[in-house]
């Protein structure tokens, strides 16, 4: 088994670019993102971030908004981008945090979720503001 490189960023600086990812998918109207803190589990990442769409040109649209609202944020950009062909799974592979954007189906199917359960998740909406 070969173990990734050291970290060249912080946790926390790799835990609000995963943060950034679940925003920008929440924000072109992905199904449900999620962000599993998987570091301690798995070796090749620190961070999963899991959404999905109900079609394919969903999937390319928030898989382009991730990119380029990391991009923005002076993120980084993906080592490897596979599944571009089919759009029923695309992964972001952006070396210590990894991106899932599937078509709902496809995430049914697979079902990360259920496989990483144990993991903690990572709470990535605002908090709520409550009226004064």
């Amino acid at each position: 088994m070969t173990n990734r490189s050291p970290r060249t960023e912080s946790l926390e600086t790799i835990r609000e670019w995963a943060i950034n990812a679940a925003r920008a998918a929440d924000d072109k109207k992905a199904i449900d993102p999620v962000v599993l803190q998987v570091g301690e589990v798995l070796v090749i990442a620190d961070f999963f971030v899991i959404a999905s769409a109900m079609n394919a040109r969903q999937v390319r649209t928030i898989a382009e908004e991730i990119e380029t609202r990391l991009k923005m944020n002076d993120g980084p950009s993906p080592l490897r981008v596979e599944g571009l062909n089919d759009l029923t799974w695309v992964l972001l592979d952006y070396g210590d945090f990894i991106v899932h954007v599937f078509v709902d189906e496809a995430r049914r199917f697979y079902d990360l979720e259920r496989l990483w359960r144990d993991v903690p998740s990572v709470e990535w909406r605002p908090a709520a503001v409550s009226p004064a």
